[in-house]
């Protein structure tokens, strides 16, 4: 999801490429050009409870970097983006390795982990006024569907993709992939036959933003999407935020019965920010109904929906979703941001989350509760100005009738990321 706590500094380098406001503000193919550079050294940690659950951890060494050319002036112009991805493993081979929700490195058939990984993609763009047309590799950030960028190297998808602001305040996208190629794999197939997606979001004026997205994976699912922001500013240390999140999914009846699962579910949740100063406290309530938990995700290959390991712009989503079947949760949480005490750069974020009423096989009131903390650092000057340091720890505990749903234990991640600016 889009959390307020992501632990991914990687969106500010690899998402959708920025544009200029319009065609007609275009200096060149060259002249708007730009290349980045990401260093990014990354561990998980993942200490399961559960018995007979054996801890697992990655660690590896990410080299990624994004070339984004400008248009070529006219009344059409033309150009290219191009990604590049390297990594090396540092830790995780056979018996470490393999844990769903970390996948840095994917496995061989004899269950180690492989040694490196390089990946390749370009995209031709085409943008006529301020409407632009691509094709080539890609990475959504949309609701409906968000490419997974928060682990070592970045899911990518293969398709069409259009985005229009002809109108001010309105952003309208749509797209249909092919292929997705997994984040801790080269291949370019992972199963997927194809997924069509559009929406909107308007930004109505600064307090309220509303957005509304489909999609639809061949022989899987239906998805609906709805969310609005609003802000309400009290003076300049003060404001409240409201945030509302909510999905509505469809399997497909022979997909759902493959995996034994029901086919409906509604999603939803709304959280309530109040900041003051350098404090942001934080309450929020999720509740799931329907047939079925909410499922996003995942390779088609290997059963999943294979719409974005990042979709779920949810509320309570950390270590745990609280997306189970049926499930409600609540949510506290706090925020600093220490640059208010002359500390510039360094945040610290804490939340407690609870969730219930779980219906599983063994019980219709299943529960799990999650105490979630982490530090960041970005280095604000000097030499290493914008190095990014993350620590972030997690404690999961889930009742034994739900754990056919989730499990349990304690989770560590540390993250160093680099960003350079070549041009």
């Amino acid at each position: 999801m889009n959390k307020v706590f992501s632990f991914s500094f990687l969106a500010l380098l690899v998402a959708q490429p920025a544009f200029a406001a319009s065609q007609q503000e275009s200096n060149g193919f060259i002249e708007d050009s730009h290349l980045n550079l990401l260093i990014k050294n990354a561990m998980i940690n993942r200490n399961y409870k559960d018995e007979g659950v054996r801890t697992r951890r990655e660690w590896g060494q990410a080299f990624i970097g994004t070339y984004s050319s400008g248009f070529t002036q006219g009344a059409v112009g033309f150009g290219v983006d191009a990604i590049g991805q390297y990594a090396v493993r540092l830790d995780g081979g056979r018996g470490r390795s393999g844990a769903g929700g970390i996948d840095y490195f994917s496995q061989d058939s004899d269950g180690r982990a492989k040694k490196d990984l390089a990946k390749l993609g370009a995209t031709a763009k085409m943008r006529f006024s301020n409407t632009v047309f691509s094709y080539g590799t890609q990475q959504p950030t949309l609701p409906i569907l968000t490419s997974d960028s928060s682990r070592l190297l970045a899911e990518t998808y293969t398709g069409f993709m259009l985005d229009s602001q002809e109108i001010d305040g309105l952003d309208i996208t749509g797209g249909y992939f092919t292929a997705e190629q997994r984040k801790s794999a080269e291949s370019h197939d992972s199963g997927l036959d194809n997924i069509a997606f559009g929406g909107v979001k308007y930004v109505f004026n600064d307090q309220f933003t509303a957005s509304a997205y489909a999609s639809h994976v061949q022989d899987v699912d239906n998805k609906q999407y709805l969310g609005f922001t609003y802000t309400q500013p009290f003076d300049e240390k003060q404001k409240m935020v409201w945030d509302f999140n909510g999905y509505n999914s469809r399997l497909d009846k022979a997909y759902a019965e493959s995996i034994n699962s029901g086919r409906s579910n509604t999603i939803w949740s709304l959280a309530a920010s109040y900041t003051y100063d350098i404090h942001t406290f934080k309450v929020a309530y999720q509740q799931n109904t329907g047939s079925s938990g909410y499922m996003y995700g995942g390779y088609r290959n290997k059963g999943g929906i294979g719409d974005g390991g990042n979709t779920i712009w949810l509320a309570n989503s950390y270590w745990s979703d609280f997306n189970g079947e049926d499930e409600r949760s609540w949510q506290a949480a706090y925020s600093v941001d220490l640059a208010g005490l002359g500390i510039e750069g360094l945040r610290y974020d804490v939340a407690y989350v609870r969730g219930d009423n779980i219906k599983t096989s063994a019980s219709s009131n299943g529960h799990e509760h999650e105490f979630f903390n982490q530090i960041q650092y970005k280095i604000p000057s000097g030499f290493a100005k914008d190095l990014q340091l993350g620590v972030r720890y997690s404690v999961l505990r889930v009742s034994s009738d739900a754990s056919d749903y989730n499990a349990g234990g304690n989770e560590i991640r540390v993250i160093a990321q680099y960003p350079l600016s070549i041009f």
